[in-house]
């Protein structure tokens, strides 16, 4: 996919999809726009990307990939782009489609229903929004849903359990915080942080369904005092001032993950450790690989310091969040500033 992607290679129009994290847009692999490969992930069916979050690119017209749809089928899809409101029954009447016609063709061309279909396009433009910054109320407001509770009925029917079933009454907090690098997405429960990723990552929603499923908790947007805390601490670090967070972590990984993860911890302000050094501190001086795949599946940075981490010969290797940012970070514990 990677190949044919960088080919711009027409022939495999329709077989994947690529979506752009920066810009929460999906496209073909013809598409003539040229994103980074770090913001890029790759999906097999355009239904998927929808339901990761993803809007389709106006340019290249992904939905369009495996052949021009019937007539009534752009007009759907048209309806659906540009209502502010939820496409409705009688909005289908008016089409002369019915509800049962739209939801087989979309089921089985995209691999999901016209409702969920329309659900992931205005999911896809409010992620997008927040990730902007605008105000929660605008948002909801902008995007056809005509209430909070809507919105969290919405948000539920996505990520599979409803706000208020949190197990023990808890539930993730999920916030986007401002950062000097860019905004990162935060998440913790009412006793610790349990993400803090940079948010082009990956497409917004995928993060949230990451993190229901590992934690066994609803994602809800908001705060709580964890992320409060939070923001003030990240708010020090960037500025030179502090060295160590005090937010409580849980770190939920394999029981191999979470040695690295602890011994990541262990690595001191201001320093660096090869991947060689954590295998032999792990007891596993054979599993540097392994020990590299830990590392990357991290998603406590900067409080699980994955960014101290560098290759054998000093060399920067890779980071989910951008080697430029693995330089900034390091930069910054170095000299108390970032670069720049």
């Amino acid at each position: 996919m990677e190949r044919a992607w960088r080919a711009r290679d027409a022939g495999y129009d329709g077989l994947f999809f690529f979506g752009v994290k920066t810009t929460g847009i999906v496209c073909r692999p013809s598409c003539p726009s040229r994103p980074q490969r770090r913001h890029l992930e790759f999906f097999h069916k355009l239904g998927e990307a929808i339901g990761a979050g993803y809007r389709p690119c106006k340019r290249c017209r992904p939905e369009l990939a495996g052949g021009t749809p019937p007539e009534w089928v752009a007009k759907l899809m048209d309806r659906a782009a540009s209502a502010e409101a939820p496409v409705r029954a009688n909005d289908l009447q008016e089409l002369g489609v019915t509800a049962e016609r739209a939801r087989r063709w979309f089921q089985g061309h995209y691999g999901m229903t016209f409702a969920a279909w329309c659900r992931g396009i205005r999911l896809a433009g409010a992620f997008t929004q927040i990730r902007r910054g605008e105000p929660l109320d605008d948002v909801i407001l902008g995007n056809g849903f005509e209430s909070h509770s809507g919105f969290r009925t919405a948000f539920a029917r996505t990520f599979g359990r409803p706000p208020g079933r949190a197990r023990n009454g808890d539930c993730l907090r999920a916030a986007l915080l401002d950062t000097p690098l860019g905004p990162m997405l935060a998440a913790a429960s009412s006793t610790a942080l349990c993400q803090l990723e940079f948010a082009d990552r990956r497409g917004l929603e995928r993060s949230y369904a990451e993190m229901r499923k590992r934690f066994g908790l609803p994602v809800v947007p908001g705060e709580n005092e964890i992320i409060k805390t939070l923001r003030a601490e990240l708010r020090e670090w960037f500025e030179g001032k502090l060295r160590k967070f005090s937010v409580p972590v849980n770190i939920c990984g394999t029981p191999f993950q979470e040695r690295v993860w602890k011994e990541l911890q262990r690595i001191p302000y201001g320093r660096t450790a090869s991947y060689l050094e954590i295998a032999r501190r792990v007891g596993k001086p054979a599993a540097v690989r392994a020990v590299a795949r830990a590392n990357g599946t991290n998603r406590l940075y900067l409080l699980v310091p994955c960014h101290r981490v560098i290759a054998k010969d000093g060399e920067l290797s890779g980071y989910g969040g951008g080697v430029w940012r693995k330089r900034a970070l390091l930069e910054l514990e170095r000299t108390g500033k970032l670069p720049g």
